[in-house]
């Protein structure tokens, strides 16, 4: 009431202005070419009602009764030539500028005229992929639907093409490899008028169509096995989410299952191991290992969260309902009516999802823990009884420390600290530094001769004439100190479930890269022990997230290795005992960095103690051996454990108890966070209810909340984006040109009865993605000649949208490479399983991969299995046309360049094949003509014309076999398909 009495009081005082007459015209003038319908220079339009008073993202542009605090009223008097609007010609008149002053202290009256009322309905709402799908007759058929939109311009199809022609399209689509040339010929003979259909079911029942669509599916989530970003550090637990794929689309689960099991598997299903396995899905992209883990900065730890939640939200998103979500992260989506709230709110859905290995069977996970448990637990007792009886031997930690816990020695300059340190990445390798000891620690006591941060590629001298080589390469960098107790920032005590930071044990941090050489001599004489064992447990203080980075542990007696371990992952431990003979001068205990840099190299010994030999004890002959028999005891127990085997383990999803609040970021910018939001989705679809909880909903609910939402039947887009996903795949194009797009941005559909057609059969089928093959390829528009010479139809449609003819298409890189195996006899079809690493991996901070030409079996098997690199690509994958995994795939490039040309005729991989060809040839064959037609059949599923045949025995005499089998992987009707 007050607020409306002083509206008034001051329209009072103020000249009456007429909106219509004043200031509409003025904001149409200067202000809407730039704040209008077709461009919103931040966020704001001023041509309609609705949207001046919603303002832009710098606020409200109107406050109607204070000019001062509306920002339009404070951009046109400002002076500032950054700031000042209209920015250009002429600013408005102090009379104008005066105007719109009354206009606003008035109380800003904006009456409505047909277009702000018109502006007032949004008809984004009205685009038809939200729209109900409607099925226009149950008469319809894919043929009739085409043929009748040929009819309005003309038009009719192709006639239908060969078989031979056919065998091919259909191999090739269904399976990404070529019939072999006795089934070309059995089928081509067969009189059987349902020889084609009968073709069409074998080849769905084929294990290698999951082998050839999974593909498609993997490059809509953007697999890969590496990381990406700088480290790049491989995922050698990705491959059993690959293998899910293949097998769910060889079984021809249901698609919504198949969608659902990937967003929410571990959820609705958590006994069911390829469900769990399945939200790999949600894992597949890339990562950045050192903005989640290795950077010290928060700020960069949430940008590098920031951008894992949007690849989380838009590869779920794009790949199943075709809208380009991420276009909403920095302010509401500008063509489909996506606010940036509702934007945030799936974040909010993913907010407690974290990437990594986990158990896939959490019972048998459950049982392997429990009996290492029961392992460890007995080992313990056993080591404790071996040192109750041997003494409880001289504590290594504490001589690192001086004898003071929580002390360690500065790598720099050998002083005692108990400071905690941080980075170090230029103290000089190799170089033992002397321990500057305090006073209060007696020469007696001093049992640490050195220490040092090794590079692995030089010895290191570590007494008089005294070397210790066999280290790996590092990278010279280290953290912290050598110290008596946890390392600075260490996560965890725990090595085996025995806390060693309890009383009566010990800690000593080792981090990478760092080494320590203690003075057996020294210790010898003060403790008066010859033959000795260094026991110890080996483990590390890392972050659970950091499991799968990698470092090293040596020990020397001397100049001799007694124990190495190389790439322990953060989630293994080992224990240690290790016989050390009198006549030992030096213990040296060496952490090197995995190759993969220091980050999280929080290595620790636990109860890290020399304790004598049996025989050179002062015990009883009887405890001596009771002695023996409880260190042979230990030994037992310690190979079990390292007999029992870990259990599976998947790249995926891990969940979070309590997933943290999400809130709209300003501008996308994750330090400048705004309103808080609740877990949900976007209204534009309209098809079941948005809202996925509140921010108490655990977070595998608000998961299965928006997998049902996403694969509800009434949702108009999911079934739509499916269907033409598979028409792309079979046609060369979509219905729709732009598979991930089915908002306003995209195309419109060629066929929208036609799309809206197969939709519907989707969901009669129970969502059968074979029965929906099945009805494409058994289509007359399926089976039209491609190269048929229509001079109308080339002119009235060029691009083929209307499908007069089938398109004829380029095979893709994957079906090149396994086309030129198979036609070679050298293609491995072993299934599933790790995939194969066609190139040398050197373990660096920026791991090298260094592509090998294969020349194995195991190296020789379909590309769907290649080990999947993503800052390292494939150069001759990469050549033709495969797709970078950092980014989502829906269609692939297609470009014709020279050096695919000069690839698939020079690269080894090609010569090495042809000359495979050629044995094969000459195997199956006994003469020149026969050899001829064998390599046409083989390669081009047909036998050679008679000029072929003439003009092939001419290169053949001239120049071998192999000069011709070379040319025919190379040629058009290779590598194409008609």
């Amino acid at each position: 009431m007050k607020t409306t009495l002083f509206i008034l009081m001051a329209a009072a005082s103020v000249r009456a202005v007429d909106f219509d007459q004043d200031i509409r015209p003025l904001l149409e003038r200067r202000c809407v070419e730039c704040h209008g319908a077709k461009k919103q220079k931040g966020e704001l339009r001023l041509d309609a009602k609705i949207f001046a008073f919603k303002g832009g993202h710098d606020g409200a542009a109107i406050q109607a009764g204070d000019a001062g605090k509306s920002l339009l009223y404070q951009r046109i008097v400002s002076t500032q030539d950054d700031e000042r609007m209209p920015p250009k010609g002429e600013p408005l008149s102090p009379a104008q500028i005066q105007q719109v002053k009354d206009w606003i202290q008035s109380g800003a009256v904006w009456p409505e005229n047909a277009a702000d009322k018109d502006a007032a309905t949004d008809r984004r709402l009205q685009h038809w992929a939200v729209q109900p799908v409607r099925r226009a007759s149950k008469d319809d058929t894919i043929d009739s639907l085409i043929t009748a939109k040929l009819a309005t311009k003309g038009l009719k199809m192709s006639p239908q093409a060969d078989r031979r022609t056919l065998i091919r399209r259909l191999s090739f689509d269904l399976l990404g490899l070529p019939p072999a040339p006795e089934r070309v010929e059995q089928f081509v003979k067969d009189a059987d008028p349902n020889a084609y259909e009968k073709l069409v079911d074998e080849l769905l029942r084929s294990q290698h169509y999951g082998e050839r669509w999974a593909r498609h599916w993997l490059d809509i989530a953007h697999y890969a096995d590496t990381h990406g970003f700088e480290r790049d550090q491989l995922r050698p637990n990705a491959w059993r989410y690959r293998d899910y794929v293949i097998e769910s689309l060889n079984a021809d689960k249901p698609y919504d299952q198949f969608i659902r099991e990937q967003i929410s598997g571990d959820v609705i299903a958590p006994n069911d191991t390829k469900a769990v396995i399945a939200t790999g899905f949600l894992a597949a992209g890339p990562w950045d290992f050192v903005g989640q883990v290795e950077t010290k900065s928060e700020m960069l730890r949430r940008a590098a969260r920031a951008g894992d939640l949007d690849d989380m939200v838009t590869q779920v998103i794009t790949s199943t309902m075709g809208i380009t979500i991420n276009c909403a992260r920095c302010h509401d989506h500008k063509l489909d009516p996506v606010t940036q709230e509702e934007y945030y709110r799936l974040w909010a859905v993913f907010a407690g999802v974290k990437r990594g290995d986990r158990e896939v069977d959490a019972a048998e996970a459950k049982h392997v823990a429990e009996e290492k448990a029961r392992l460890n637990k007995e080992l313990a007792q056993t080591r404790a009884q071996i040192a109750k009886l041997a003494g409880e031997g001289l504590d290594l930690a504490g001589m690192a420390g001086g004898g003071v816990k929580g002390r360690g020695i500065d790598l720099r300059t050998g002083s005692l600290t108990t400071g905690k340190l941080g980075y170090h990445r230029d103290i000089q390798t190799n170089r033992p530094q002397r321990i500057e000891w305090p006073a209060e620690v007696a020469d007696a006591d001093r049992f640490v001769s050195w220490v040092f941060v090794p590079d692995g590629r030089n010895p290191v001298p570590v007494a008089a004439k005294q070397e210790v080589k066999g280290l790996p390469a590092t990278s010279g960098h280290t953290w912290d100190a050598i110290r008596n107790g946890p390392l600075n920032a260490q996560r965890s005590t725990k090595i085996g479930g025995v806390d060693y930071a309890e009383k009566d044990h010990s800690i000593l941090g080792l981090h990478a890269n760092s080494g320590i050489t203690f003075d057996l001599v020294k210790i010898r004489r003060s403790s008066g022990l010859g033959d000795m064992r260094l026991t110890a447990a080996l483990g590390f203080g890392a972050d659970a997230g950091a499991a799968a980075s990698r470092a090293d542990f040596t020990v020397f007696v001397d100049a001799e290795r007694k124990f190495q371990k190389l790439k322990m992952r953060k989630d293994e431990f080992t224990h240690l005992d290790i016989a050390i003979p009198a006549a030992a001068k030096t213990l040296t205990l060496i952490a090197t960095d995995g190759g993969d840099g220091i980050g999280s190299d929080l290595l620790f010994l636990g109860a890290a103690r020399l304790v004598p030999e049996v025989e050179h004890s002062t015990l009883t002959a009887a405890d001596q051996e009771k002695l023996k028999q409880l260190r042979a005891q230990a030994a037992r127990l310690d190979a079990g454990l390292k007999a029992q085997a870990d259990p599976a383990k998947v790249y995926a999803v891990v969940s979070e108890a309590q997933p943290p609040l999400v809130r709209v970021q300003r501008r996308g910018n994750p330090e400048d966070p705004q309103q808080q939001v609740q877990p949900g989705a976007f209204a534009w679809a309209r098809h079941a209810s948005m809202d996925f909880g509140t921010n108490e909903t655990p977070e595998g609910q608000r998961r299965r909340l928006l997998a049902e939402w996403i694969t509800h039947p009434a949702n108009p887009l999911t079934s739509r984006v499916l269907v033409n996903r598979l028409w792309h795949h079979h046609f060369g194009q979509g219905i729709v040109s732009t598979p991930s797009d089915f908002g306003l941005g995209g195309d419109r559909p060629s066929h929208p009865e036609l799309l809206d057609w197969l939709a519907s059969e989707l969901l009669q089928s129970g969502w059968s993605l074979k029965h929906l093959h099945k009805l494409i390829v058994m289509s007359a528009a399926y089976r039209q000649q491609s190269a048929l010479p229509d001079e109308t139809a080339n002119r009235l449609d060029a691009q083929n949208r209307l499908l007069w003819r089938q398109n004829p298409r380029r095979l893709d890189a994957e079906s090149v490479h396994d086309a030129v195996l198979s036609v070679a006899g050298t293609l491995n079809p072993a299934m599933g399983g790790p995939g194969y690493r066609d190139f040398n991996f050197t373990e660096a901070y920026a791991p090298i991969y260094d592509y090998i030409t294969p020349d194995r079996p195991e190296l020789l098997r379909r590309s769907i299995y290649r080990f999947v690199v993503r800052t390292t690509p494939h150069q001759f994958m990469s050549t033709l046309d495969c797709p970078d995994p950092a980014n989502l795939t829906p269609a692939r490039a297609q470009t014709t360049t020279a050096l695919q040309a000069l690839t698939l005729s020079n690269n080894e991989f090609m010569l090495q094949q042809a000359a495979n060809l050629v044995s094969r040839i000459e195997n199956e064959t006994d003469s020149r003509a026969a050899a001829i037609r064998r390599a046409f059949l083989l390669c081009f599923q047909r036998e050679p014309k008679a000029e072929e045949q003439s003009a092939a025995t001419h290169l053949v005499a001239e120049q071998g076999l192999f000069a011709l089998c070379r040319m025919l992987i190379n040629a058009n009707e290779f590598v194409y398909l008609d």
